[in-house]
């Protein structure tokens, strides 16, 4: 549920804000400045994890790495447990272990984004790989 609220921008803020919501479609300045507040408001309480644009949509990352579902992932298929997990997937990574607890602390407050981001790359890459075996069929 949304709950108004009114907020006064600089001239210059606000002129910058329509114009980004005109390079994104569908946006509102409203929207976007939800979008905006509540990324930043992440930013802050988790420091290390920014989010970009891609194919899938906005998602969070590390600041100079992977996506986080894509280090939660790699946590979750590894065998080993507690320490040791962080150490292996910050080495299968090239990641700092701090920047692998980065991404686990940001899952910790949104695993329903980031499972759902995981979810659907497992989809994307089954998709895929049935694509591949049917090419691979045409040239047998």
């Amino acid at each position: 549920m949304s709950t108004p609220l009114s907020i006064r921008f600089e001239a210059r803020l606000l002129e910058r804000l329509r114009r980004r919501t005109q390079s994104t479609p569908g946006a509102t300045p409203s929207g976007l400045a939800q979008r905006l507040v509540d990324e930043g408001l992440r930013m802050a309480d988790h420091p290390g994890v920014v989010f970009k644009d891609g194919p899938s949509g906005r998602r969070a990352a590390l600041a100079f790495g992977p996506d986080v579902w894509e280090v939660i992932k790699v946590l979750r298929e590894l065998d080993e447990r507690g320490e040791p997990a962080v150490a292996a997937a910050a080495e299968l990574l090239a990641l700092p272990p701090a920047k692998v607890r980065v991404a686990m602390h940001y899952y910790a407050g949104y695993p329903e984004e980031i499972d759902s981001e995981i979810d659907e790359s497992d989809r994307v890459s089954a998709e895929a790989e049935r694509a591949w075996h049917v090419e691979r069929q045409l040239l047998a």
